[in-house]
């Protein structure tokens, strides 16, 4: 499967869960749990095998000052949606009432990333990569992320 593809499942299965997760009422404490713990999960996974796989191999595919900004801001989205509202999220008591706008902002920092990816980082990466460099950088991704599910589910 071609990366960008790939990528953007990850991004709709995580916007989905997103929705499910900020339609909640604070008496769902249990769903609510779930829903976290699973996005927790596949945004530490996606935002690996991308900071690990994806973007370096774009960074090194374009010298393109265009292309050299969107790498190190997705970078740093990644880090304001993994190191500071995520962890805030997962910190704060499912039931309550501070919990509902803390799961819209990390909606909303995740859909913001995802849509400019899309729109624009993925949309270069078409043009940077061939088709068939597209197809192994997914078959890498897949593989990663096939190894980091396995890994924390057994963890």
């Amino acid at each position: 499967m071609d990366a960008t593809k790939l990528l953007i499942e990850d991004h709709e299965k995580v916007r989905q869960l997103l929705k499910q997760l900020s339609e909640s009422t604070k008496r769902a404490a249990k769903s609510r749990t779930e829903l976290l713990n699973k996005i927790a999960l596949e945004l530490k996974v996606h935002t690996q095998i991308e900071e690990e796989i994806f973007y370096p191999a774009f960074k090194e595919a374009s010298s393109e000052p265009e292309d050299q900004k969107l790498y190190f801001e997705s970078l740093e989205e990644h880090r304001a949606a993994g190191e500071l509202v995520l962890p805030d999220l997962q910190e704060t008591d499912v039931a309550s009432e501070k919990f509902g706008g803390r799961a819209k902002v990390l909606r909303d920092l995740v859909d913001h990333h995802a849509e400019e990816e899309e729109h624009e980082l993925f949309k270069r990466a078409r043009k940077v990569f061939s088709k068939d460099d597209l197809e192994r950088l997914g078959k890498q991704l897949a593989a990663r992320k096939q190894e980091l599910l396995q890994q924390k589910a057994a963890a």
